[in-house]
């Protein structure tokens, strides 16, 4: 496996990062004590999780998944730099500071209750997990500030934060003399390159290591030649505009066959050749996922072989996937 620094910080993680999204409502727990049994073996070290994951069953299963594996003791939970995120709603019609965003009040609850649920006292990565548009600075750092001073996190980040978040949350952190976000998630793939337009260079230029989510396009960049009814990849076809049947597919299997690598491994390894990119995310819901993503986090592409692939996606100086402001543009 291989590693790099999270951001500016001097935090290694390893550079493929376990998704845990699907534990619980689609991986059974016995499967995912499998798969992060043989992460760790793979010495995949990082391991994202969020406290909204699960809810197909209830919100914060996922979090309770990883909690009783890590209470398993054997040295798990020193071996993991564990992240988790805050934003989202925790029951289906949630009283008005339950509701989706982020508030002083909220904040401390819910970081209780992550903590409470993944059996640990500190969380190493804790992550905003959209940009709340409404919240003063003040009210936004004071929370995550105390929560550090405490020691129950140690490093923030963001996720689906647009460039200009990044920049006002970053700089009003400066003027605290706090270190602030260290990691941005961002969807981000063959695919979708929006963030390539602001997301990326403000992340660059402030120190942020950006963790892409979706690097394999929810299944479109993994070789299938069809979506199955119902699936996630049917559900991105749709979102994205697509189709498995575009000429396009069938050229990145041929650019793969000629470079003699895996569909799944170029998508990966092609995130990881930004140099902004810190880590990928792959959502894993069996052991048999994990195969092949030591090859991703060491595999580099010449020249040439990024001009292919722009060419083959049909991208000269990044396309949009989407309208209107950032980030709603390119997430959710």
């Amino acid at each position: 496996m291989q590693y790099s620094k999270l951001g500016r910080s001097n935090l290694t993680v390893s550079k493929i990062c376990l998704g845990t999204m699907h534990f619980g409502p689609v991986t059974p727990e016995d499967e995912a004590f499998r798969i992060m049994d043989r992460a760790l073996e793979m010495g995949i070290n990082f391991f994202d999780t969020a406290n909204v994951y699960g809810r197909k069953v209830h919100s914060g299963l996922t979090e309770e998944i990883i909690g009783r594996w890590f209470s398993q003791g054997g040295g798990r939970r020193d071996q993991v730099v564990l992240a988790t995120k805050v934003y989202g709603f925790m029951m289906d019609s949630p009283p008005p500071n339950e509701e989706a965003g982020i508030s002083a009040y909220k904040v401390r609850k819910h970081a209780a209750d992550s903590l409470r649920r993944l059996q640990t006292d500190h969380i190493d990565l804790y992550q905003v997990h959209h940009i709340d548009k409404r919240i003063t600075l003040e009210e936004f750092w004071n929370p995550f500030d105390r929560l550090i001073n405490a020691g129950d996190v140690l490093y923030m980040g963001t996720s689906n934060f647009p460039g200009w978040g990044l920049a006002k949350f970053q700089m009003a952190a400066r003027q605290r003399g706090m270190t602030g976000f260290v990691s941005e998630q961002a969807q981000y793939n063959l695919l979708s390159r929006y963030p390539e337009l602001e997301v990326i260079p403000a992340a660059a230029d402030f120190g942020i290591g950006v963790i892409p989510y979706m690097p394999l396009a929810g299944g479109l960049l993994t070789g299938k030649k069809a979506a199955v009814t119902g699936s996630r990849t049917q559900a991105v076809e749709n979102e994205y505009g697509i189709s498995l049947g575009d000429d396009q597919f069938a050229a990145y299997t041929s650019f793969c066959r000629e470079i003699g690598e895996s569909e799944h491994v170029v998508a990966i390894a092609w995130t990881l050749n930004n140099p902004a990119v810190s880590s990928a995310i792959v959502g894993v819901r069996t052991v048999a996922h994990l195969d092949g993503l030591e090859r991703a986090a060491e595999l580099t592409f010449t020249p040439e072989q990024l001009a292919r692939l722009d060419d083959i996606f049909h991208i000269t100086k990044g396309r949009p996937l989407g309208s209107g402001p950032a980030p709603e543009a390119f997430a959710w």
